[in-house]
Formats: C-alpha cells, sequence, structure tokens
C-alpha cells in the first residue's frame, strides 16, 4: 500500500477535524501537527499520536519527508505566506478558504504550484455535501432542463459569526457567501459571472468588527442565470456553531429546493434546551463515522496527490470566487453594480475599501 507522510498547520477547529481524519487513515505513514498554542498543540498530538508536534511552520517546510500539507490557520492573513513557503518547498497543499487576502497573492500561489506541477486546492467542503452533489448530477443530467436562477440563503448564529469576525475585517460575503458562490459556480459551470449586485445590512456585527450582519449579493452568469446569495452571521445565540441553510434552484423543465436547516438533527432535553447536533458547516465526528463535509474532502485532496489527479476545487476557480466577493464588497460600498472580471479601476477601489477597514483607527 502506497503511504505519505502528511502535515496539519494550524490545529484549531477546522485543523482539528483534518488531523484526526488524517489520524485514522491506513494512507498516512507518519502525521506531523503544528499549532502555534501550545496546549492545543499537545491536546491534537495526543490525540491524533503525531510523528511530530511543533510550534514553528518552519519545521513542516523544512522536513523532506513531507510531502502533503494542510493550512487551516487563523487570521487569515497567514494563509498565502504559509501556502507560498510550503509550495516552495514542493509540498502538495490543500489551504483553507480565503485563498488570499489580495488578488495578485492567490496568482502568485497559482503560479508556485503550476511550475512545481504540484496539488493545490482550497477547502470548499461544501462540494462534498450530498445534497450539493445531488443538485449537480441533476443539472448535469439535465433533469432541470436549463438552468434559470439560484438562491441560496446561509445563516450562522451569532456566536459563531463573532468568534469569526473578531479576526479581521471581512465581510459575510468573503466569509461565508464564498462557499456557495464556490458550489453555484461549480454547478453552472462552464457559465462564467460578469455583474455583481450587492447590499448589506448593519446590525449586532458592527462593534465586532464593523461588518454588515448580513450581506445578498445578486450574480449575473454570462449565459444569463441569475444567482441570489445571502449570507448573515447573527442569529440569535443558539446551539454552538450553528448554521441553517436553503438552496433553491429552477430551470426550464424542473426545480430543486434543498433545505440545509438541521431540521431534521433536533435534541430537546430538560437539562440543555434544544440542540441542534451535526448542524455546522465543517462537520463532527460521531464515534466512528463522520457527519458533515471536511473529513471526505480531506481525504479526496490526499488520494489526488497519490493518484496524480486534479483536485475537485481548482485554485483558479477559488480565485474567480474570490474576485466575486471583493467585487460584492465593493458593490455593497458604492451602491453599484461591479463588473466582473475586476478592471484597473475597480481593483483600485477594492484596495481602498479595505485600507478604510482595515487600518487601525
Amino acid at each position: 500500500m502506497q503511504q505519505v507522510e502528511v502535515a496539519v498547520i494550524g490545529t484549531g477547529w477546522c485543523g482539528g477535524i483534518r488531523a484526526e481524519t488524517l489520524a485514522r487513515s491506513s494512507i498516512v505513514d507518519r502525521l506531523h501537527v503544528c499549532e502555534i498554542r501550545p496546549d492545543r498543540l499537545a491536546e491534537v498530538s495526543k490525540l491524533t499520536s503525531a510523528a511530530t508536534a511543533t510550534l514553528d511552520y518552519q519545521d513542516i517546510v523544512n522536513n523532506d519527508r513531507i510531502k502533503v500539507v494542510y493550512i487551516s490557520t487563523t487570521p487569515e492573513s497567514t494563509h498565502y505566506p504559509i501556502a507560498r513557503d510550503c509550495l516552495k518547498a514542493g509540498k502538495h497543499v490543500l489551504l483553507e478558504k480565503p485563498i488570499a487576502l489580495e488578488l495578485f497573492e492567490a496568482d502568485e500561489l497559482i503560479e508556485i504550484a503550476r511550475r512545481g506541477n504540484l496539488k493545490f486546492t482550497i477547502g470548499y467542503s461544501q462540494r462534498f455535501n450530498t445534497r450539493l452533489a445531488y443538485a449537480k448530477k441533476k443539472i448535469a443530467d439535465g433533469t432541470l432542463g436549463k438552468p434559470v436562477s439560484v438562491m441560496v440563503s446561509r445563516h450562522l448564529s451569532r456566536g459563531l459569526g463573532k468568534k469569526i469576525a473578531s479576526r479581521g475585517w471581512l465581510s459575510p460575503a468573503a466569509m461565508e457567501s464564498t462557499h456557495d458562490l464556490d458550489f453555484v459556480y461549480w454547478l453552472l459551470e462552464p457559465a462564467k459571472p460578469v455583474r455583481v449586485y450587492s447590499q448589506g445590512a448593519y446590525g449586532t456585527m458592527k462593534d465586532v468588527n464593523g461588518s454588515y450582519d448580513i450581506m445578498w449579493s445578486t450574480v449575473t452568469m454570462d449565459n444569463g442565470v441569475l444567482v441570489s446569495i445571502g449570507g448573515g452571521w447573527n442569529l440569535p445565540p443558539s446551539y454552538p456553531n450553528y448554521c441553517a441553510t436553503t438552496i433553491e434552484i429552477t430551470g426550464t423543465e424542473g426545480s430543486l429546493f434543498l433545505d440545509d436547516t438541521q431540521r431534521s438533527n433536533w435534541l430537546n432535553t430538560v437539562k440543555d434546551g434544544t440542540q441542534y447536533p451535526m448542524s455546522t458547516m465543517p462537520g463532527e465526528w460521531v464515534d466512528h463515522v463522520f457527519a458533515g463535509q471536511m473529513a471526505p474532502e480531506t481525504m479526496h485532496f490526499l488520494e489526488c496527490v497519490l493518484r496524480d489527479q486534479p483536485p475537485m476545487v481548482s485554485p483558479q476557480s477559488a480565485r474567480a470566487v474570490m474576485e466575486t466577493y471583493l467585487a460584492a464588497d465593493l458593490s455593497a460600498e458604492s451602491g453599484e453594480p461591479v463588473g466582473l472580471p475586476l478592471n484597473n479601476a475597480a481593483l483600485s477601489a477594492v484596495q481602498e475599501l479595505y485600507r478604510k477597514f482595515r487600518t487601525p483607527v
């Protein structure tokens, strides 16, 4: 059996899931973990029986035996430099979203991977959601006819929203709707976005990082399909990390409505009240099985490396998603539609917008 040495850099929520998944796999020879918090590093190292555990990601970069690296670090500003160093060291990389904070950073990562003939993908795990895989099948096999519209509404509890938003200024479009943009573009391939109009509404998150509570973005595709995506993180405090999503797809020959609000997973006890187990976007372990998308995605990338196959999410598609939510942020600020791809004037306006929100007062 072919095996490979792998590493996980950043072992928080998502990184912890990936580390545990890899530790259970027979095709992983040795697992290495990296984390900047000593207590968490010790916890994950013990849980996964890691071969090595380090506080410095350069130890992973400089270990020639490690061939595959999963980067699950926060804040998001760490994604580009760590991914760059790993790719330059000749390692295959799965990087959590976003691919970068700047388009030129994304372009550089893509080019380094191309030159090194390396597998490079972004963690858009919703493509491994069985409901969405079914939607892809029904569009591909012609059941729905020609696609006409796609609407996605995603809401997080404000506890999770504040946890994400407190890491720095990133909008709901960049941090939540990014998943939906990715899988909608996947559903509609080879169509491409040509125009974005977005609006946002302020609420509880404005005091956290100056961001909207919710953003709705309308995307026009080059084949005329209308896409509407709403992403918010202001649901009242409830079950930790709760996420609720509804999806509506219409076509000339049919429609498909998908309910991912977890109403089918409702546990209510006298002690703890209403709970929604298995309701998070990444998923969670339930004894010997994993309920969710992240574990299958983790193993998919490793198998792509060993079989020399392209991963499901190309870095180019992740860049297209990034360009769309940059346009959405600009549109929400300006109140005007923004064309895609972004021209020089729009790119300059995006830079000014982010300088405004990311510069400490």
